[in-house]
């Protein structure tokens, strides 16, 4: 057995402290003045604090850029009692949860083997990363064209094999769920490389001892990659249902939420009630989507990081 020698440790003085590190009395020293950070607060309540304050309140209004007048809940009543607006908060949900819930899968699935001992493994990571870097009106136009049911090039594949192509983005069966797998298809490199990052920061002696005591792949992927990696899959959930949740830009370019309001989500709606004049509506609904969001992904990631990883 290697002998260890150990050296005497000076203790650290005060102005060695780092920032926030713990101090006598229980409180935390930071070698920075409280004063420095009064900028951040600045910007963070005048570009944050004080819109959502205001947005509150003009949700109870009936307001135009001049005026204003107070009409309390019924915006909100208004707004439950549209089929289409209902219609957009239903489909917001079912967006979010297919494409959240489709980019874990095959975000894990396609880390796994980019950091696998794969011929062009880096290529292959840029390839899968490259649709994120791309504008996302672009991808909305591309696809829009590539899915057209007469002219596109998937339906024209699809006959070239005897397969008769659906209206992806025409008929109301297939329209939100064809603009979901877009998003995935432009979304999955972020999430691949979140877990990519989780999966190479697995310490090398759990593999080595898994294959030691003759565990097979599924095995070390089940007992070892799954639940170290369940930092990555916390983040990638927290973010892709963000995303799903507020997704806008993708489905205006693609299909402007049609046919009819088959593909509208709340964001679609908020806009066209804006683009129509009905200024206190949408801004109801852009608070209904505010707390919307914060009722799911707060208690979901309270409820994902409270638990520990067992080996």
């Amino acid at each position: 057995m290697k002998s260890v020698t150990i050296t005497s440790i000076r203790p650290r003085s005060r102005s060695d402290a780092t920032p926030a590190a713990p101090a006598a009395g229980g409180k935390f020293y930071t070698p920075y003045s409280f004063w420095f950070y009064l900028p951040t607060a600045v910007i963070y309540s005048v570009l944050f604090l004080v819109p959502t304050f205001a947005s509150f309140y003009y949700s109870l209004t009936r307001w135009s850029l001049f005026e204003s007048k107070f009409i309390g809940l019924d915006n909100f009543v208004l707004f439950f009692q549209e089929p289409a607006l209902v219609k957009g908060f239903t489909n917001t949900l079912i967006f979010a949860v297919v494409t959240s819930g489709s980019k874990v899968v095959l975000g894990l699935l396609l880390a796994v083997l980019l950091t696998s001992r794969i011929v062009g493994r880096g290529y292959l990571r840029s390839v899968v990363f490259f649709p994120v870097l791309v504008s996302t009106i672009g991808v909305g136009l591309l696809f829009q064209v590539l899915m057209n049911p007469e002219q596109g090039l998937i339906n024209g594949a699809l006959g070239v094999i005897g397969i008769d192509g659906p209206g992806w983005l025409t008929d109301p069966k297939w329209a939100l769920m064809s603009i979901a797998l877009v998003d995935v298809w432009k979304g999955v490199g972020l999430a691949t490389l979140i877990y990519i990052a989780g999966i190479v920061s697995i310490p090398r002696e759990y593999m080595e001892a898994a294959r030691v005591d003759g565990a097979g792949s599924w095995e070390s992927f089940r007992r070892i990659v799954l639940p170290l990696s369940r930092p990555a899959t916390v983040t990638v959930v927290i973010l892709s249902l963000i995303g799903g949740l507020r997704s806008f830009e993708l489905i205006w370019a693609m299909t402007r939420g049609g046919p009819g309001f088959t593909s509208d989500v709340i964001s679609s709606v908020i806009y066209k009630q804006y683009q129509a004049g009905f200024y206190g509506l949408s801004t109801a609904g852009n608070v209904i989507l505010f707390l919307v969001v914060t009722a799911i992904v707060l208690p979901l990631s309270w409820f994902l990081n409270r638990k520990e990883v067992n080996l």
